[in-house]
């Protein structure tokens, strides 16, 4: 919801029209015809010369008797040209232009047969009398044109007459109402009807003396009293153009009552230039622009708070420069339906009865999903990597584009990391989990420091209480904000995030119903709102339709992030998003040989079991197993000996190969660490691959690598291994 910088009269609130999706038709070269549409005054005209003409030949040809087509042409006189001209109330000069076609034509064809149509006295009055009926048409389709836009313009002075007297009256009504309930005498000079039917606006003078806008604001509700609006309607009233002036909009039908879906409009937004998030009373649409700006979202349970995330995430979903990452630590719920298409594109999960399966080309409907402290940890530390990154590597354009804020695009795009249920993070006891006290200190760290470099946070939490967001600052970080207010009592949400907001929530107690503002110079005053109901469908519509649109990370973000990010759908790390689940595929869970990796660094568990042979049968199975059990942790049987999965195999040899192999690369030369870059090289494997493949054993054992996978050498410090972190998997696996 923008408004201009200096508030001109709100008196024009149309709301967009919303464009429906539609099927695109099969190319063709061939133009498209209407053969419904009438004759015009030339097609008209060939239409009349060319009918008369080949009459003629078929009637000197068969002997015809000359004087039925002058019989015709009388009818067509008497039918076509005045009783349809009369039936539809064109004026007489078509009426006679169309009447004398006929006879001229008729009395041609006669004429014609009579003399023989093959001559050049023929011909040639044939020719002047096309253009003669072409000269008539086009005279009366001026004067026909003359005509309407008279009458059109009668019809509507005598509606603006009417819409006057509506205006005067309820100019008249208003003033009176205004000074009877807060004794401010104004004068009423614009009055504008909505065009969506729900209320109008109307603008007024104060009169000269200490009267000022705010108090006909203080008095909304005694106004909406006084004029018995319905229930859910309101008064709103904010300061006009100039001072002196007020402006209040006043809602006649209960938009906050209603249901309204999702619209299906999927076409594409910018997060520049504002994202909608439901409706206003006047049903225009709420629009926040969160390029510079975190957002806060407060509801309790059963307002609705749930569906609003969805609204969040299409909105995030249809811009073509918006990357999402979504943490929620219960259990991921806000994402997982997000997800289900590129599942079900994976083969991880089975598509529902009646649906289609989505394309194989199917990408997640967010970027990263974290359900765990660990992992979302991982992510706001490879935001905050990525924020260093770009301040680093984008000082050239910068100042080329001579400006402190990133320029934002499809190219590079702003990532928005949607946390649901902060309280569950923000709040959490942090006093022995380190884990959690890291990931808090982060979020507020990127809160603080990122927006410039295009890093924005989107929270919500039941209450804007400190024991449910942990802290006080995070409202201070986010100048949009969000109370939903149904099965609120006390109005405390609102109150926390607009200390002065003057909205009367006891009018907003239908699910979905709140009170939405943004705050700095593009921001716009705290008012109610009404949000549009999600559903899955919508969900799995909306990743579909912007799969194609929704932007890649930028190649400096991306090597910022690291391998943190590029692993992230990683059987050890995603996995949990299909093993296990009650409708996944019919097959055995997943291996990681189905894993998929999207973005490179799929992990290869060929280096977990001995090659056979060339000549020899396959594995009998059991590196299958072993394969299965280092993928997914959490599936290993208590008790279980991994020595029983090899046939005569001495325990040393339980080692991966490629952990002995980097091992040995690295020490080769007597050294102690190595770069990943240097060790794929030495091994003649890709870097990016061999590192998740390390990375993959390394966590399967409980081994982590130090200083968060970076060593340093010869002053340069990049991403590697050192020689004693390979050498205590060795161990482990040998134990």
């Amino acid at each position: 919801m923008n408004q201009p910088p200096e508030h001109t009269l709100n008196l024009t609130n149309v709301p967009k029209p919303k464009t429906r999706k539609t099927t695109n038709p099969k190319t063709t070269w061939v133009p498209p015809l209407d053969w419904a549409a009438t004759h015009g005054p030339v097609s008209g005209a060939v239409s009349a010369a060319t009918g008369a003409g080949a009459m003629a030949l078929l009637g000197a040809a068969t002997h015809m008797p000359p004087g039925i087509p002058l019989a015709v042409g009388a009818a067509g006189a008497l039918g076509h040209g005045i009783g349809a001209s009369i039936r539809r109330r064109l004026t007489g000069r078509t009426m006679a232009g169309r009447a004398a076609s006929w006879l001229l034509a008729g009395g041609w064809t006669t004429w014609a047969i009579t003399t023989g149509p093959l001559t050049w006295a023929a011909a040639g009055t044939l020719a002047a009398l096309g253009v003669g009926i072409g000269a008539m048409a086009s005279n009366a389709a001026i004067r026909e044109e003359a005509v309407e836009l008279e009458r059109m313009s009668d019809e509507a002075r005598t509606a603006m007459r009417k819409m006057n007297g509506e205006r005067e009256a309820i100019a008249r009504e208003w003033a009176e109402r205004i000074h009877r309930v807060t004794g401010i005498q104004v004068t009423v000079f614009a009055v504008e009807f909505w065009k969506t039917g729900a209320g109008f606006s109307l603008a007024a003078e104060l009169p000269a003396g200490p009267a000022t806008w705010d108090r006909i604001a203080a008095a909304a509700r005694g106004l909406a009293t006084d004029a018995r609006l319905p229930l859910g309607c309101t008064v709103w009233v904010e300061e006009g153009d100039r001072q002196g002036r007020v402006v209040l909009d006043i809602a006649t039908v209960n938009v906050m009552a209603g249901e309204y879906p999702y619209p299906d409009d999927y076409s594409a937004l910018s997060i520049l230039t504002g994202i909608p998030w439901g409706l206003l009373p006047n049903s225009d649409v709420a629009q926040v622009l969160l390029r510079e700006a975190c957002a806060l979202i407060l509801g309790p349970p059963g307002s609705g708070k749930s569906t609003f995330v969805d609204v969040i995430l299409a909105g995030f979903a249809r811009c073509v420069d918006v990357v999402t990452w979504v943490i929620d630590l219960k259990a991921g719920a806000a994402g997982i339906p997000w997800m289900r298409p590129w599942l079900e594109a994976q083969g991880l999960k089975a598509t529902k009865a009646g649906a289609d399966k989505p394309p194989a080309g199917t990408r997640p409907g967010v970027d990263w999903l974290a359900s765990t402290p660990k992992e979302a940890l991982r992510m706001v530390q490879a935001a905050l990597r990525i924020n260093a990154a770009r301040q680093q590597g984008y000082q050239d354009l910068l100042d080329a584009e001579n400006t402190t804020l990133l320029p934002v695009s499809a190219k590079l795009p702003q990532i928005m990391v949607v946390v649901d249920e902060g309280a569950e993070l923000l709040s959490a006891p942090s006093f022995t989990d380190q884990t959690m006290k890291a990931l808090q200190e982060g979020v507020k760290k990127a809160m603080r420091t990122t927006r410039a470099m295009g890093i924005r946070f989107v929270l919500t939490a039941v209450d804007g209480n400190v024991s449910a967001i942990g802290d006080t600052a995070i409202r201070k970080f986010s100048p949009v904000g969000v109370a939903l207010t149904s099965g609120e009592s006390s109005g405390n949400n609102v109150n926390k995030l607009f200390p002065s907001s003057k909205v009367d929530t006891r009018q907003l107690r239908a699910k979905g119903c709140g009170v939405i503002g943004s705050a700095g110079a593009d921001g716009f005053a705290p008012t109610g709102f009404k949000g549009w109901k999600t559903s899955p469908s919508m969900v799995r519509d909306t990743v579909l339709a912007t799969n194609d649109r929704r932007p890649r990370l930028d190649k400096i973000s991306e090597e910022a992030a690291g391998l943190e990010y590029t692993q992230r759908w990683d059987p050890e790390r995603a996995g949990w998003l299909w093993v296990g689940a009650t409708n996944s595929a019919p097959s055995p869970a997943p291996t990681a040989k189905s894993a998929p990796a999207p973005t490179g660094g799929g992990l290869n568990l060929s280096a977990l079991r001995d090659q056979p042979k060339t000549g020899e049968a396959a594995s009998d199975g059991a590196g299958d197993e072993l394969a299965e059990i280092i993928a997914f942790p959490g599936t290993r049987p208590q008790g279980l000996n991994l020595t029983s999965l090899r046939k005569d195999t001495p325990a040393a040899d339980l080692a991966p190969r490629l952990l002995v192999d980097a091992h040995v690369a690295i020490t080769a030369k007597g050294g102690d660490r190595m770069f990943i870059a240097d060790l794929a090289a030495a091994l003649g494997a890709d870097a990016q691959t061999l590192g998740a493949e390390l990375n993959a054993l390394l966590r399967a054992v409980g081994v982590e690598r130090p200083g968060a996978g970076t060593v340093r050498i010869d002053g340069a410090s990049k991403a590697g291994f050192y020689a004693h972190t390979l050498d205590d998997a060795i161990k482990r696996y040998r134990q």
